[in-house]
């Protein structure tokens, strides 16, 4: 068994629950309420920026130069494949600029990129790429089990496209192998620690669905948490 099935296995429960959220089902079935996708929408472009800059910290981190220039490559193209759906998603959903000045991330956001930074500040590449692993990983079965779904509006066609797309497939099953080699001559113990790092991951992206469902707020109304 490779690491990574161990790691699909030890997040069964999880990776279904994301699959059949109701905020996913709603993009596949069309019903979602647009303001609810608006709402996801902003929290991921904040998510994204930070996403982003996660792979450059972890090019650094690669002792192979051309492990270094994948990894750039990857925060260049993802960053700007993503961002450039979310930027039109932005247009078809009257995403304001003042939307955007006002913006603060939820909770779960913040926690999620927080958890991030940690994995690869505190840890090796292994730690980093598991940490970002469940982001690829999980879009990429959305979007091949929901390939022929056919919602209205287009933007929740267009949506799917994307984690459907071979493009996307094929840089979720490079960073799978990646995750895999970087382990190859780890002990258990080095092993569980990585684990850690995805299982956590894996964790916030079922929360990422929830918050964005439920429009999660922090408990004051008088937060000052920075959106950068």
């Amino acid at each position: 068994m490779k690491f990574t099935d161990e790691l699909r296995t030890a997040t069964k429960e999880s990776w279904e629950q994301s699959l059949h959220h109701p905020f996913v089902q709603g993009i596949v079935k069309g019903d979602l309420p647009l303001e609810t996708f608006k709402n996801y929408i902003l929290q991921d472009i904040y998510y994204l920026k930070h996403y982003g800059k996660i792979h450059a910290i972890a090019a650094s981190q690669a002792d192979d130069f051309k492990l270094t220039a994948i990894l750039a490559d990857k925060a260049r193209f993802t960053a700007e494949a993503e961002l450039t759906v979310h930027n039109e998603h932005a247009e078809i959903l009257n995403i304001t600029k003042e939307d955007m000045e006002n913006f603060k991330p939820a909770p779960t956001a913040y926690g999620y990129t927080s958890h991030l930074y940690r994995a690869t500040m505190a840890g090796n590449l292994a730690h980093s790429v598991a940490a970002m692993l469940p982001c690829y990983w999980l879009y990429a079965d959305i979007g091949k089990v929901n390939e022929h779904a056919n919602p209205e509006p287009e933007i929740y066609r267009n949506w799917i496209k994307m984690y459907a797309s071979d493009w996307f497939q094929d840089s979720t099953n490079e960073m799978i192998d990646l995750l895999n080699s970087l382990v190859a001559d780890m002990n258990d113990k080095e092993k569980e620690k990585v684990k850690e790092q995805f299982i956590i991951a894996k964790e916030y992206e079922l929360h990422f669905w929830e918050m964005s469902y439920t429009f999660e707020t922090w408990l004051s109304k008088s937060e000052k948490v920075s959106n950068r």
